[in-house]
């Protein structure tokens, strides 16, 4: 009796401790605090800690079985985290309920906050377009204030993964092709969605997706195989995830593919050797969606249990939704199966996240109703998506001048099935749908063209254009307008997860009422809206203006009309490349020379060409207009030679020679021409937007040093070789205006 008094006096005084410890503000005095709680804990108590759930209709759903017993697990801590509860008060009753468990361990609550809460910004593909690193910040700051304030500690984001695959949908949800952009934009979007530090309230944890090589599926078929080199894997796909790690990523989620025959979920080569073992990660990894049950029908599992085996054991350490780790993983322990020291270490790091936001000094501090209210109704974060989105369009092509529409003209004809969108400008991926708040392309260029102007319009056709019965109409109104618009492209449902297509030309005709407009005199000015490179030759070919709008979110409608009517001067460049043809799929411009190039596009025999078409792209990396010209001028570089500790400085003169102020993102590239392995032909080593009123020059420079030349040589050793490298500044992988050559020395 006295022994069992002292027993339960002494768990009082440690559980007291763990509750009323030092604050998540000393991070000090964390380590202490989980350790005392996993002592505590059961082998039960600890499996739930790794279980995660979607809400099932939790709190508005029917009274079910299923409710209740997710009630009952839920008090007696076998959940340690939920998907999809979302909102102040919902998150409030459910933390409630959790509270009731023996040791009152909190709940994190994770949500897909892709590209906005309740604000929209433009499709992630979309924001690496703008190549500006502070709005794509700010925009995941703003997302992490509405999700935060609605009791979200947690987003699923950003997807780092490299994308070079334009019929992979899921494009869409990343920032294209390039390693370094891609780097870059990882860093951006860390910071903004968990600002300085764990624990403030207007942030979330963010999510490094999808580890690793998910944007690498063979076909460009969601969910399907990867199969690489290792080289191609350090230097490619890696390093945006190195990239989040070093910004301070709290988790990272494994994928759903195979890697060289492994799934990713149970790859201990990349979650133990890499993640946690030479890149010392210290947060938690968290499966995707039932990937933990989905090494069954892989082959790689014998069943449920084995997977969870399997999973734990490679180092995957939250299992999302498969309830494998739930129903298998204390009966593995018991058994031997599985080492309880691999749970513990589990355990210990979801837990550091508990503490590091504060939920143990206070579960509902997320949850906060007023708080709510405030951040998702502020104006201001509308005004920011709509600057974001107009940041986001490529002008792809202006002939004559066709861009922008002058100010006071008579009559403008909007059409196209695209021309009145609501819903397919917020884009895939949302947490919810307010399309009644969205202004569509045609109220918005109504509101800017002013009262002088008529607008019509006149749809043409459906999204899915299968027929030609609308085409009159949209003539019509075409002939009676002097400024045509067609609105054309994806709807919000063509592209994101499992939204893959084989063909990624104009759904059905829409291609075709182009034409019809034109062979009727009146060619339109096109913008395309699209979660992905589209291929649209016939447009391509024959319009004189073409912008390349994304699915640019909220304020879509208002920024795309900045635009046309030049209220915004467009800068974005391509974060991907765009094909002439789905034939030359994948498609980059970061490609490896060959030992037969073709070096005349009218020789290609025997030679690493087609002999259809052109090897060149219709739209290259980094390509992108605005409504003015710049010229490149007087590059210089601080020295020839560059010893392996030292740095080069390269700079230049950028003047705006055009007629307005504008913005240019300039490029640079470098090659490696002979080295241990052979290298890619250009390789973006920096970036920087520079603003110009017209008539005005500045000096813009580039500071290299070893680590801009270096790579991963065969025994994925990072080496900078000795020998010459070339340098290239333009306005895109293939509109270079400079080049140069340095020495490394040995």
């Amino acid at each position: 009796m006295t022994r069992n008094l002292i027993a339960r006096s002494a768990a009082t005084a440690l559980l007291a401790l763990i509750a009323n410890g030092a604050s998540a503000a000393d991070g000090a005095a964390i380590p202490q605090r989980v350790e005392a709680l996993l002592r505590q804990m059961t082998l039960e108590e600890k499996v739930g800690q790794l279980h995660q759930l979607s809400d099932k209709e939790f709190i508005t759903g029917p009274e079910s079985a299923e409710r209740r017993n997710l009630e009952s697990d839920l008090r007696a801590g076998k959940v340690g985290s939920m998907l999809n509860v979302k909102g102040a008060a919902d998150t409030r009753a459910v933390q409630a309920i959790a509270m009731q468990s023996r040791l009152k361990i909190p709940l994190l609550f994770g949500l897909d906050v892709i590209h906005g809460y309740e604000t929209i910004f433009p499709v992630p593909l979309g924001e690496a377009a703008s190549w500006d690193l502070e709005a794509i910040e700010q925009a995941a700051r703003i997302a992490a204030r509405e999700a935060s304030a609605s009791g979200i500690h947690w987003t699923f984001a950003p997807m780092v993964d490299i994308g070079r695959d334009p019929r992979w949908g899921r494009v869409m949800e990343g920032a294209g092709e390039d390693a370094f952009l891609g780097s870059r934009i990882a860093e951006a979007r860390v910071r903004g969605f968990q600002g300085a530090k764990l624990g403030g309230t207007s942030s979330v944890m963010a999510t490094a997706k999808h580890f690793a090589a998910y944007g690498a599926a063979t076909a460009g078929r969601d969910y399907n195989a990867v199969d690489m080199s290792d080289q191609l894997l350090y230097e490619t796909y890696l390093p945006p995830f190195k990239a989040a790690l070093d910004a301070g990523a709290a988790t990272f989620m494994n994928s759903f593919n195979t890697l060289n025959g492994v799934p990713a979920t149970g790859s201990a080569f990349l979650q133990r050797d890499i993640l946690k073992g030479a890149w010392g990660f210290k947060g938690f990894v968290v499966s995707d969606w039932n990937s933990i049950g989905e090494m069954v029908p892989h082959g790689y599992a014998a069943d449920l249990s084995d997977a969870a085996a399997k999973a734990i054991t490679a180092g995957s350490d939250m299992d999302m939704e498969s309830n494998a780790y739930a129903g298998s993983l204390a009966q593995l322990v018991g058994a031997g199966k599985v080492d309880v020291k691999l749970v513990d270490d589990a355990v210990r790091r979801v837990l550091t996240k508990k503490f590091e936001l504060g939920l143990f000094d206070d579960p509902y501090r997320f949850s906060d109703a007023q708080r709510e209210k405030q951040a998702v109704n502020d104006p201001a974060h509308r005004a920011a998506a709509r600057a974001t989105a107009a940041k986001s369009m490529v002008l792809l092509k202006n002939d004559d001048g066709a861009l922008p529409i002058k100010r006071g003209v008579k009559s403008i004809a909007v059409i196209g099935p695209l021309a009145d969108a609501r819903r397919d400008l917020e884009g895939g991926w949302i947490v919810k749908s307010h399309a009644e708040r969205v202004v569509n392309l045609v109220d918005a260029i109504r509101a800017q063209a002013g009262s002088g102007t008529r607008v019509s319009f006149a749809a043409g056709c459906d999204i899915a254009c299968a027929g030609d019965g609308g085409f009159a109409a949209a003539v019509a109104a075409a002939r009676d307008a002097d400024v045509v618009v067609l609105a054309v492209g994806e709807s919000w449902e063509m592209s994101g997860e499992a939204k893959s297509r084989a063909d990624i030309g104009l759904p059905g005709r829409q291609g075709q009422l182009f034409e019809a407009l034109k062979a009727a005199g009146r060619t339109p000015v096109v913008v395309i809206l699209a979660g992905r490179p589209l291929v649209f030759e016939n447009v391509a070919e024959q319009a004189k203006a073409i912008l390349y709008a994304w699915l640019p979110g909220s304020e879509g409608g208002n920024a795309i009309a900045d635009v046309l009517f030049g209220a915004v001067n467009p800068s974005a460049k391509l974060p991907m490349t765009f094909p002439r043809h789905q034939g030359q799929i994948p498609i980059t411009y970061q490609q490896y020379q060959t030992g037969r190039p073709v070096t005349d596009p009218r020789d290609v025999l025997y030679k690493s060409g087609y002999i259809d078409m052109p090897n060149t792209p219709r739209y290259a990396f980094g390509h992108g207009l605005g409504y003015t010209t710049f010229a490149y001028r007087d590059m210089k570089v601080s020295q020839d030679t560059m010893k392996a500790d030292g740095k080069i400085t390269l700079s230049f003169t950028l003047a705006n020679t055009g007629a307005v102020a504008g913005t240019e993102i300039v490029q640079l590239y470098l090659r490696d021409p002979v080295a241990s392995t052979v290298r890619p032909l250009q390789e973006l080593k920096g970036f920087q937007k520079v603003v110009l009123a017209p008539g005005k020059q500045q000096q813009v420079s580039f500071t290299l040093n070893r680590d801009s030349l270096a790579y991963f040589n065969r025994k994925l050793q990072w080496v900078a070789e000795p020998g010459r490298f070339e340098l290239m500044v333009g306005a895109a992988s293939n509109d270079i205006r400079l080049r140069t050559n340095i020495e490394l020395t040995d």
